[in-house]
């Protein structure tokens, strides 16, 4: 199972850290993801950590801005957002699959995750 959560309304310029529970599974066995999909767009990979070495992948749009972490002892990822911009605005969803993909096949959307989160919105507005 995967619960995101940490969503809201912020201005530009704010920040908003989002948290993803994975259960079932200790975190060294998984390849996490946070995607996004702002109405309208496709689906985008934001930022790819592995459960396991911890080694990272963020999409140019995000690089410097977001960071990608993880607590092993919580078996919980997190996304701290900077510098939030309104074209951040989407649903960020949490998707999760078993070790032995490269962070950067799961972020750009080369396999489908195996678990999903039910997403949590991110609004970014004046």
């Amino acid at each position: 199972q995967v619960v995101e959560s940490g969503g809201g309304l912020v201005h530009p310029g704010g920040s908003l850290r989002l948290s993803c529970v994975i259960s079932g599974l200790q975190l060294e066995y998984w390849v996490i993801g946070w995607f996004r999909q702002a109405p309208g767009k496709a689906r985008e990979g934001v930022s790819c950590i592995s459960g396991d070495d911890g080694s990272r992948y963020e999409a140019g749009s995000v690089k410097g801005r977001f960071t990608i972490s993880r607590d092993p002892a919580k078996n919980t990822v997190y996304l701290q957002m900077n510098s939030l911009k309104p074209d951040d605005t989407a649903v960020y969803y949490c998707g999760a699959v078993l070790r032995g993909t490269h962070v950067s096949s799961l972020c750009g959307q080369r396999l489908e995750p195996s678990h999903w989160g039910r997403g949590t919105q991110v609004t970014v507005s004046s």
